[in-house]
């Protein structure tokens, strides 16, 4: 029998209970159960769904639920109650409700963890018809949700080694609000995700597996594509790949990936014919939305991918601007051996076992591409971008200030060829970010989000510029967006969320992301050392230095300053901020 899949992530979570249910059931079991129904039809279940929640399970009266998003989270909840304050509840229905972020593991449909523990535990804390949340909930969320919540102490939590401190919210106040209380002022609008869909890697049905880069790349084609429509919610490639070369259950893609729809396809390619098969899948039923096959020459790949494209648009009722319809069929060149020398560097460069050789033979073809085509702007930002992957490692033997020159040469000659590719944007403010040039790079960081609101290389890299410019209340957002189109990555953008949080101050929340960080990047040496610097300005000593002595049995010569200095943060206090943590804690590299 096959071994039930674990995954770990960071969610939030939101346990809703019924006031009163048993004393309803007691004087009337099929109206009180047929009140619940209705009220769970007609306002619960729509409410989260509107929220991208994930009904996990109900429990008698009560309900879990998972979001990807905190500030999600809690709308949802103060959508609940404040529709139900103002209606007086469907049949009278009421609701306590808590929500709590944390580390949840997945197994199957179910969830478990203390994340989902503290949650449960809050709900009955919460005055009737209002809600009840952590205080890592509260820094998540502060700025971005409209409502005021008033400080509930530090309460202790059966089976949790330590108090949570709590903060409460109801409407009009519950009479409590002029004490304790704590503004969050109205979030600006933002873009709600619509239909969400996953795009896996085409199967090669070539029979050549050195054609692989080739159905790889009309996936991830659609992919960019797609990712350009404001109303999809795009997994990226990197989290939708990861299923490639096993057989998978896509319902269960479906509840891994968080998406509504997956896109699954061959390709066959023989000499200078293609044929490309495309099936839409609905998660929720394992049925097909639709399913076609294209035939034709290979200089028609391009019109192939476009057609795949406007499918699920369609198919998905998604309204395109006239700027996203002319974006999604733009190939980039018209030159197909061009592009396929575009697919072969991609392929590689995307490659998680890449070194030295493979970024030497990337690089190669990147530069063929542009032989052909010289205005081939994807191509020329892409060799940019990945510029910095031989500044941090030195493949070629070039000298860093060689490396960062033609990083910025080769981003302004893309972005000069086609000023309205995402791509060139991102080479563009990574390139000025290494230059330390951020009146340049924040600007062309937020055309290339503009641009492609779902590419996690736009997201995270105009994130990390913000932590660094002195706005890592920002860069929040984004990270947690790239972490819900790029779960496969969140380490990585762990990272920058913790970093974000530290630096406005959110200690707690700060030191439970980079816990979680710690759970998927076991190895990570920068992790434990914020980690550390968090504790130590939380006031836990003695978790800060069994840290820190983790870091230094793994690499006995770190030293943070210098890894600081590399960001080149425009606020000083900031990189100073993480050496008075580590000094708190009495650790020797604050010195």
């Amino acid at each position: 029998m096959e071994k039930t899949r674990t995954i770990r992530r960071l969610a939030a979570i939101l346990f809703a209970d019924v006031i009163g249910y048993s004393r309803m059931m007691a004087e009337d079991e099929v109206g009180a159960l047929a009140a619940l129904n209705r009220h769970r039809e007609t306002a619960f279940d729509p409410v989260v769904a509107q929220h991208n929640g994930r009904i996990v399970k109900l429990m008698g009266d009560g309900t879990l639920v998972e979001f990807a998003s905190v500030v999600e989270a809690v709308e949802c909840a103060l959508a609940l109650q404040r529709a139900a304050a103002e209606t007086d509840g469907p049949s009278g229905i009421r609701l306590r409700i808590g929500v709590n972020l944390g580390d949840i593991i997945i197994q199957g449909d179910d969830i478990y963890g203390d994340g989902v523990n503290i949650a449960a535990r809050l709900e009955p804390l919460a005055d009737p018809g209002g809600l009840c949340v952590s205080s890592v909930v509260l820094e998540s969320i502060r700025d971005r949700v409209d409502a005021v919540f008033r400080d509930g102490g530090e309460v202790e939590v059966k089976n949790i080694a330590r108090p949570v401190k709590v903060w409460h919210w109801c409407p009009g106040d519950c009479g409590g609000a002029d004490r304790g209380a704590r503004p969050v002022s109205a979030a600006p609008a933002r873009r709600h995700d619509g239909p969400s869909i996953a795009v896996l890697a085409f199967t090669n049905m070539s029979g050549d597996a050195e054609q692989e880069y080739f159905s790889d790349g009309i996936a991830e084609d659609i992919i960019t594509d797609l990712s350009k429509v404001s109303g999809l919610t795009v997994i990226a490639r990197n989290s939708s790949f990861t299923y490639k070369g096993r057989p998978v259950d896509l319902r269960a893609v479906g509840r891994e990936l968080g998406v509504a729809y997956v896109l699954e396809g061959s390709v066959r390619r023989a000499a200078q014919r293609v044929r490309v098969t495309a099936q839409l899948i609905d998660t929720a039923t394992g049925g097909h939305v639709w399913a076609e096959r294209y035939d034709g020459d290979l200089a028609d790949v391009f019109a192939v991918q476009d057609a795949v494209t406007m499918k699920i648009v369609e198919a998905l009722k998604v309204r395109l601007t006239p700027a996203e319809r002319s974006g999604i069929t733009t190939a980039g060149t018209a030159n197909a051996q061009a592009h396929d020398a575009f697919l072969r560097m991609r392929s590689l460069l995307m490659s998680p076992m890449l070194s030295a050789p493979g970024y030497r033979l990337a690089v190669a073809h990147g530069q063929r591409a542009i032989e052909l085509d010289p205005d081939y702007a994807q191509a020329l930002a892409l060799l940019s971008t990945y510029q910095w992957l031989d500044w941090h490692n030195g493949w070629t033997g070039d000298a860093p200030d060689v490396v960062a020159e033609r990083a910025k040469a080769l981003a302004d000659r893309a972005l000069s060829v086609d000023p309205e590719e995402s791509l060139a944007h991102v080479a563009v403010a990574v390139a000025a970010r290494f230059h330390g040039d951020y009146e340049r790079a924040l600007p062309a960081g937020r055309k290339a989000v503009s641009l492609s609101p779902d590419s996690g290389l736009a997201l995270f890299s105009l994130a990390e510029i913000l932590c660094t410019s002195g706005h890592p209340e920002e860069a929040v957002p984004m990270l947690e967006r790239a972490i819900r189109l790029e779960p496969a990555m969140s380490q990585m953008h762990l990272q920058f969320l913790g970093q974000a949080h530290f630096l406005m101050g959110n200690f707690e929340t700060a030191a439970l992301v980079f816990r979680e960080r710690l759970q998927l990047a076991r190895d990570t040496d920068i992790g434990r050392a914020w980690l550390a610097a968090t504790l130590g300005h939380l006031g836990e000593v003695e978790e800060a230095r069994a840290v820190w002595a983790e870091l230094m049995a793994m690499k006995p010569d770190f030293d943070l300053a210098p890894r600081l200095a590399r960001f080149r943060y425009t606020r000083p206090e900031d990189p100073a901020r993480v050496l008075a943590g580590l000094g708190k804690a009495g650790l020797p590299a604050a010195t």
